[in-house]
């Protein structure tokens, strides 16, 4: 009897694309425990170049899953910028330098470089240690979304199918699967098929800047060599990204002449990376660099910036990362924004898979992450022509100033870090008591801040108590519990929360702590509070009971409250499972927190 060439398949979710947006996904749903599988048509994994910067933002969604410590032993840290300018010789000459990130409240100060294939190997051995691993060489042929609409409505039906074609397989073996999805996220770059299947159109323009990029070690008397560096000179721009192990990027500005054919596209056999070195020569004089052997990787495009009409065909298909918005890698964006895509969506599918949420959190994620999106093409159009523009000079005086690049690269820089992203009012987003926590923005993610643990003295920055874990956390800003009226109070609030009715109870499917994780912050003295009674639903754990006071040494920690804004009497706050600010409430409006649960959870 001959060998089917052909197998079935059902996953809940199926990942296409193995890019920084799809790793962080399938790793995601991997940890909150779905049944995913992730492919990709490249034989082998990213070896060099390709993005290369991660954001102050992205640093700290990667320490909530633990894995900030390798990508900071491994990477460049990029604390500082310079500014070039035309000088009165001819050559350029430092204008200004000015912290890389211009953002107070980021934890990490700076941006920290790492080729792809370095940031891709942090996923995929985390990944690995979960029994997931990356299917390839796959190529996806066919994907079909059922037109049922009991079934698309169903969380627990398999509506997509998804034919794969394995391309490395012996002859005579089974080289074609039919697998049926529950979901399917496409997070297969800015050619994407999941997108193109689907007849999702892009969005936008593409600029008429034409830059390349090489990765090399070098030598040169560059004096800022090891500094991200921002060059605007009569001869063409530059930029200048210091990479590991004694790496540099350049990114030179080129011209129609060096690289478009007659046609009027991009003809890469028209220049190399020793002609794109003459070409960043010329931005540097009087400086000089060189290749030190061969240059590591290089490649040459143009800028285009769009955004997908949609993200998703009925919440079922889903697309991320490029696949769904390209813009110009002079701020260091691409990589973020993708990753952060499917860290926004991955606990949405995870607590849908669950039964925990309605079907309806599903739309969070086009209504956050395109405008989010959206948002990144006006701040990139901005940045980008201001980059890419003349510089002022004394026979240019329409050109750009040192001072008004300066002003655009600080102005934005909440944004560009990532700590400034803001998600607008949903379902999972209520700002009506902002008031009581004035600094924990609904909407934004929780800022670091170090608050000592009662039980041991152990001083611990509030983020690493919001691990992305698929769990809402919330805190519970108790006030000074140890004056008797306060104790009182938190007392009749824990009576009331842990009614049936409840949010904890009504959404816990049996245990609180599956679901929600209860954190109490009191202000006052550690010395004191440590042995405070506190409700075993607000304290379930020893762990469980903080203080706003310093450390033992007094070197971290303390004034918490206040810079949270948080009310003395107290505050109640949810806190999303991807670290973002999803309400605030005194405790006498402790019920609106369960009509927020109510309007997305599954009872």
């Amino acid at each position: 009897m001959p060998v089917p060439l052909t197998k079935e398949s059902e996953v809940d979710v199926l990942v296409i694309g193995a890019g920084p947006s799809g790793l962080m996904g399938a790793n995601a749903l991997r940890k909150a425990g779905v049944n995913v599988r992730i492919v990709d048509q490249r034989p082998q994994r990213v070896a060099a170049g390709q993005a290369d910067g991660i954001q102050p933002r992205t640093m700290e969604v990667l320490q909530s899953y633990g894995l900030a410590e390798r990508l900071l032993r491994e990477g460049n840290r990029m604390y500082m910028c310079a500014f070039y300018n035309p000088g009165p010789d001819g050559g350029i000459i430092c204008t200004g330098r000015a912290p890389d990130i211009s953002a107070p409240t980021a934890r990490y100060p700076h941006e920290t470089t790492l080729h792809q294939g370095g940031i891709e190997a942090i996923f995929l051995d985390s990944m690995a240690s979960m029994g997931l691993e990356v299917e390839r060489p796959v190529v996806p042929s066919l994907i079909e979304v059922s037109k049922d609409e009991a079934e698309l409505k169903d969380p627990q039906a398999h509506p997509v199918k998804v034919v794969l074609k394995y391309l490395d397989v012996p002859e005579g073996k089974i080289d074609t699967e039919v697998v049926r999805a529950k979901f399917v996220v496409g997070t297969d770059g800015a050619h994407s098929w999941v997108r193109k299947s689907c007849d999702i159109v892009m969005e936008g323009e593409q600029t008429d800047y034409i830059w390349g990029v090489v990765d090399m070690f070098y030598e040169t008397d560059f004096p800022d060599i090891r500094n991200r560096c921002a060059i605007h000179s009569a001869n063409g721009s530059c930029m200048v990204i210091p990479r590991e192990n004694e790496i540099v990027r350049l990114y030179a500005q080129l011209s129609d002449t060096d690289v478009v054919d007659a046609n009027g596209r991009v003809d890469k056999t028209k220049m190399g990376p020793q002609q794109l070195l003459e070409v960043a020569n010329k931005s540097l004089y009087p400086y000089k660099i060189s290749s030190k052997g061969e240059v590591d990787w290089w490649t040459i495009y143009i800028i285009g910036q769009r955004v997908a009409s949609k993200f998703s065909i009925n919440e079922r298909v889903f697309i991320a990362g490029d696949a769904c918005h390209t813009h110009s890698p002079k701020a260091g964006q691409g990589m973020n924004a993708s990753m952060n895509d499917t860290h926004n969506l991955a606990w949405k599918l995870a607590h849908v898979l669950r039964g925990w949420a309605d079907m309806s959190l599903l739309k969070t994620y086009e209504f956050e992450r395109r405008k989010y999106a959206q948002d990144l093409i006006t701040f990139d159009k901005r940045f980008s022509a201001l980059f890419s523009g003349k510089p002022r000079t004394e026979e240019n005086q329409g050109g750009v100033s040192h001072e008004e690049f300066l002003a655009t690269f600080q102005t934005f820089g909440g944004f560009s870090s990532g700590v400034g992203v803001h998600y607008q009012p949903s379902a999972i987003v209520n700002p009506e008591y902002q008031s009581f926590a004035r600094n924990l923005i609904v909407g934004q993610r929780v800022p670091p801040r170090v608050f000592v643990r009662a039980a041991d003295a152990w001083p611990l920055d509030i983020q690493d108590l919001l691990p992305s874990d698929a769990r809402f956390k919330i805190l519970l800003f108790a006030g000074d519990i140890v004056d008797p009226a306060q104790s009182e109070r938190v007392r009749q609030l824990a009576e009331e929360m842990g009614r049936p009715e409840g949010f904890l109870k009504r959404f816990s499917k049996g245990s609180v702590e599956t679901m929600f994780e209860v954190l109490t912050i009191a202000s006052g003295d550690k010395f004191k509070v440590i042995t405070t009674p506190v409700p075993s639903i607000f304290r379930s754990h020893w762990s469980k009971l903080f203080v706003d006071d310093q450390d033992m040494f007094k070197r971290a920690g303390g004034g918490g409250y206040e810079y949270f804004g948080v009310d003395p009497r107290g505050a109640i706050v949810v806190v999303r499972p991807d670290g973002y600010v999803g309400m605030v409430t005194p405790f006498e409006q402790h019920k609106a927190i369960d009509q927020y649960f109510a309007s997305f959870m599954a009872a």
